[in-house]
């Protein structure tokens, strides 16, 4: 958890402005500004397309105000590398002095799906890079489609809801737990409604000496169906009902933390999924007595990585 005042961060440099173009509501520019606020030292961005990167980037204007490359849907995280890479060779050469950081932001299909691959090896490699997936469950700058990040139930475009199947008929993948057994110095899921539990996370992860992963719940409310003045409410409710629990992997080990800490704590208590589920249109046809059986079946999933991630925190 960052110890920073917040009179500090918020005289910070603003590294990336207002007069982007994302939609209302959505909270990929906050975490990415909470991301940026993380370290002091000169930071280069490499962007994936995807949401994220078109609305921040509509030529000819940019709200970047630090070094910015754009790569493809599949690759950033080997963008971000070759600029790593790139940037410990001319050190080596007495080129550049500077101590920089390097961190690249793509959205959860460029990271779960097309762009896994340029993930994992980045990490295999060793660069001193930290990848941050602004994960909002689908692919919502192309329709609403469904993902590898995609919550088991809910309706998109490729899998509505119907008749026949009630919407996605598989669970998400669980990246972060894929990630840390790459064994990596450091990864951790975030919220944005906690911002000092995830800037604390990325000052980790900056200073961690290697690759770094952070995965960090972006609600939307044009492809999860609420209202736009609730997305900092609805990151909240997906910690606070264990569907996303805040954690972290450091070195080996594994941390829960904020709120997560506090529910397996038994200081506060944990939520239903179903309070997930009415929160959201996407999930409106689980609410039937028809599907009960399947908001049960969610809920025992929920339950079982829960335990698991308890008792991984005590090893």
């Amino acid at each position: 958890m960052s110890t920073k005042p917040i009179k500090e961060l918020t005289n910070s440099e603003t590294r990336l402005t207002s007069g982007h173009r994302l939609c209302a509501g959505c909270l990929e520019s906050v975490i990415a500004r909470q991301v940026l606020l993380s370290t002091e030292k000169p930071v280069a961005v490499a962007s994936a397309t995807g949401c994220f990167e078109v609305s921040t980037t509509i030529f000819p204007f940019t709200a970047w105000n630090v070094p910015w490359i754009h790569t493809a849907f599949g690759n950033g995280a080997a963008t971000g590398a070759g600029v790593e890479a790139a940037y410990q060779a001319l050190r080596r050469k007495g080129r550049i002095k500077e101590d920089m950081r390097f961190v690249a932001f793509g959205g959860d299909g460029a990271t779960y799906d097309i762009g896994f691959q340029a993930l994992s090896g980045m990490i295999e490699r060793g660069h001193q890079l930290m990848y941050v997936c602004l994960n909002n469950e689908a692919y919502m700058n192309t329709g609403i489609q469904r993902s590898g990040a995609t919550g088991f139930g809910a309706s998109t475009t490729t899998s509505p809801a119907g008749s026949v199947v009630p919407g996605k008929t598989e669970y998400p993948k669980d990246l972060t737990m894929i990630i840390a057994a790459h064994d990596l110095p450091y990864a951790a899921q975030v919220s944005p409604h906690n911002w000092r539990d995830l800037i604390g996370k990325c000052e980790k992860g900056f200073e961690c000496g290697g690759p770094a992963f952070i995965n960090a719940l972006s609600p939307c409310p044009r492809g999860w169906r609420f209202s736009s003045e609730n997305g900092v409410a609805m990151a909240k409710l997906a910690v606070e009902t264990c569907v996303w629990p805040l954690y972290e992997y450091e070195n080996g080990k594994f941390f829960l933390t904020a709120e997560s800490k506090r529910i397996a704590d038994g200081v506060i208590e944990k939520k239903p999924v179903i309070e997930w589920f009415k929160a959201q249109g996407r999930y409106k046809h689980l609410l039937t007595e028809t599907n009960a059986p399947l908001v049960a079946k969610i809920q025992a999933e929920i339950d079982r990585k829960w335990a698991r991630l308890i008792a991984l925190s005590k090893i």
